[in-house]
């Protein structure tokens, strides 16, 4: 069963073989149309019947909207009557002035779970090579819910060309995030003007995967690095202690050890870079997943996210 209800994109076929290719640069509309987006978010009141079957009364519930689909009238979620709603046409628009002035590239837009989840991902035209052949390139991911399940998400990451990891950019004060909470309406300008200081945080991001594709590590400090990262969350009184969770170890392991994509290049091979990679990787396209939209809901948003943030906090320690 896919997550990805409909999405388009550029360049090389994204992780699950579905989608829309368009030639470069293609306007917002086509891109509407392409991704599965030109429909919008529609509110109705709650409305119940009280009483025998059908023959009840039917009553408001002014507390709650439904929230549902202009095209299809499909139900996407009941939520607060205060809750602010983002349109899928917001979440392309949000990139107009950054893709016609900017030197953004959108490169892969689309809707997840019938509409729920909405995103869009752009190249932001900033790249790194590290020594000198191992390439990660700069984009800037917007996503939003409308099932209560994600505030919406402006958030700068990086992508591994040789394997298509992706790592959501690390800034000691978090200014590579922006998050609005559903209970506020959403300003795309007055996010751009927050994520406009971390625009240039791509410059400390860049020489810290410097520094971490320079430091090797002994097998010994690979091995702890694996154990702190892959441990399961303490499971109370039972389990008083984070248990190891061996099987993810072993599989991170052997990617770090020439199995994973660009695990050999020199920038990785033996390095605190490849440790993180290794991670990277084992959640973006090896960890058990019921699909591959659920692994990337997960690698974008969820557990995997988590994951991967830890593994660049252990690795930065390594470097400092």
């Amino acid at each position: 069963m896919h997550l990805v209800q409909s999405m388009a994109f550029v360049g090389q076929q994204p992780w699950h073989g579905l989608g829309n290719r368009l030639a470069p640069n293609q306007p917002l509309e086509v891109w509407s149309r392409a991704a599965g987006m030109d429909w919008s978010i529609e509110e109705a009141e709650v409305r119940f019947v009280a009483g025998n079957k059908n023959l009840g009364s039917i009553h408001a519930f002014p507390e709650q909207k439904v929230l549902y689909r202009s095209d299809t009238k499909a139900p996407l979620s009941v939520v607060s009557a205060r809750y602010q709603v983002v349109q899928p046409r917001e979440v392309l628009d949000f990139y107009r002035d950054l893709t016609e002035f900017s030197g953004f590239e959108l490169e892969t837009a689309g809707v997840l779970k019938e509409g729920k989840k909405l995103w869009a991902l752009a190249r932001t035209g900033q790249s790194v090579a590290l020594k000198g052949k191992d390439t990660v390139n700069g984009y800037l991911l917007l996503a939003t819910a409308c099932d209560g399940t994600l505030a919406t998400t402006a958030q700068f990451c990086s992508v591994r060309v040789v394997c298509n990891n992706t790592l959501q950019i690390a800034l000691g004060d978090s200014a590579g995030a922006v998050k609005v909470p559903h209970r506020t309406q959403f300003d795309a300008q007055a996010v751009k003007r927050q994520l406009g200081i971390a625009i240039s945080s791509w410059d400390g991001f860049m020489a810290r995967m410097k520094a971490l594709s320079e430091r090797k590590v002994s097998d010994a400090v690979a091995e702890k690095f694996f154990q702190r990262v892959l441990t399961y969350p303490t499971g109370g009184p039972s389990m008083p202690a984070p248990a190891m969770n061996d099987r993810a170890i072993k599989a991170a392991q052997s990617l770090y050890a020439g199995k994973g994509m660009g695990s050999t290049l020199p920038s990785a091979s033996g390095t605190a870079w490849g440790l993180v990679n290794s991670i990277t990787e084992f959640v973006d396209h090896a960890r058990r997943a019921r699909s591959e939209d659920h692994r990337r809901d997960a690698a974008w948003f969820g557990a995997g996210a988590t994951l991967k943030q830890r593994a660049f906090d252990e690795a930065m320690k390594l470097i400092a």
